[in-house]
């Protein structure tokens, strides 16, 4: 496996501990088991190292206050460029159902390998079955059916649960797909994409690269900084974004 592949899983705490299990086992198919970290508010994490007891100890990033996916990142990011410079990571949230793990394997190894060439913002979008209004959609540029191309498009647009109508013709233009929620980076790309639109956020992390690793430093860093998705505090607004198409079995646990 690539030496320079992180996974950085985003346990909020909440739902099934056996979930977390599934979700760390998935990625050791993808990335070194050295390289996956878990980012989960401080008072889950003793949880969340019981459940893998293999875990690093410093792979076990302890957030002090739940400030969404963003500051998440951030901490994230910064955490691994102090130990690899050329990492590339990809993130998800560790609630998502997964089928056909040979073919989300592949299609992960495929968006590194674009990644790993490129510096853009990557997303997986799936290609959606049914006009669901409990997910996000994000359209392409590349027009009508482009639901049936492979390989990287470019984002044009993202939508929070549309109606039920708006739905409909999303799905029958094929030009939208659903939001995964997993993303596929460089460590370098994203954080410089995130000092640029959200720089309330990284300034407070200024002095990372020597005080990352130290408790006192990450809750100063939490205590001023504002909730922030990745999605709209950076996607929506970079011209970095990119979306691969993806049609494993993708569930949010929560629908379920």
């Amino acid at each position: 496996m690539n030496a320079h592949r992180y996974c950085v899983i985003m346990a909020d705490g909440t739902g099934s501990p056996y979930q977390l299990r599934l979700t760390y086992d998935r990625f050791l198919n993808v990335v070194p088991a050295e390289n996956i970290l878990v980012v989960t508010l401080a008072r889950f994490a003793d949880e969340a190292a019981r459940i893998l007891p293999e875990l690093p100890k410093e792979n076990l990033l302890r957030e002090p206050s739940a400030r969404k996916t963003a500051p998440c990142m951030a901490y994230a990011a910064y955490t691994l460029l102090t130990r690899d410079p050329g990492a590339t990571i990809v993130a998800t949230p560790w609630d998502l159902v997964i089928r056909d793990n040979e073919l989300f394997t592949r299609t992960l190894s495929e968006a590194f390998d674009y990644v790993e060439a490129n510096d853009v913002l990557m997303t997986l979008g799936i290609v959606p079955k049914t006009a669901d209004t409990n997910f996000g959609y994000i359209q392409v540029k590349e027009g009508r059916n482009a639901h049936l191309m492979a390989g990287p498009l470019q984002v044009k647009t993202f939508t929070e649960k549309p109606s039920a109508e708006l739905a409909e013709v999303f799905v029958r233009t094929g030009e939208f797909f659903w939001n995964s929620g997993i993303f596929v980076w460089k460590a370098a790309t994203i954080v410089s994409e995130m000092e640029k639109y959200i720089p309330e956020v990284t300034e407070l992390f200024h002095g990372w690269q020597e005080h990352i690793g130290e408790h006192i430093f990450v809750e100063r860093a939490y205590a001023e900084c504002p909730k922030v998705s990745l999605d709209y505090g950076v996607m929506e607004r970079t011209s970095r974004a990119m979306l691969y198409p993806a049609r494993f079995g993708w569930a949010d646990i929560e629908r379920l």
